[in-house]
């Protein structure tokens, strides 16, 4: 594998893990957004992701050798969207509320913010490892570059 495709690789997985990292700000940043309707509530988003280099790596394995090119057209982490969750709404009886609907209750976002602290220190740690590869792969080129001195 090429040290361009490893900074390719890594650059993917950069960007989706910052993209990760906003979503998941935007959540709990909305966790307490209260709503006097169902329609109207924030609903807890998530990213999707793909690993496209399980692609190239099923093409080379078909085709019986190993090729840079294969890598080179389908390596890294691809962004598919970000979808709302499913999980139910938060409903609490606040009558004195501003936002209390004519019963009296006030709909909140289906974040919990345990999961999303969860995500936001494996999102931070997956973009670390990401900078370490990036690093290490810099350091290999600058030794292959000082062999020749």
């Amino acid at each position: 594998m090429a040290l361009g495709n490893i900074f390719d690789i890594a650059g993917t997985g950069m960007n989706a893990q910052s993209l990760r990292l906003n979503t998941t700000a935007s959540n709990l940043a909305n966790a307490q957004s209260a709503s006097s309707s169902v329609n109207e509530v924030y609903r807890s988003r998530q990213p999707v992701f793909a690993a496209i280099q399980q692609e190239a790596m099923r093409a080379s394995v078909t085709e019986g050798a190993y090729s840079d090119n294969e890598v080179d057209a389908a390596a890294g982490v691809q962004v598919l969207g970000i979808v709302e969750s499913d999980a139910p709404l938060q409903r609490r009886y606040e009558p004195g509320h501003p936002k209390a609907d004519a019963e009296g209750y006030v709909f909140y976002p289906n974040v919990n913010p345990v999961e999303e602290m969860a995500n936001m220190i494996a999102a931070s740690r997956s973009f670390q490892m990401n900078v370490e590869v990036m690093n290490s792969a810099k350091q290999m080129v600058q030794r292959v570059l000082t062999l020749g001195q």
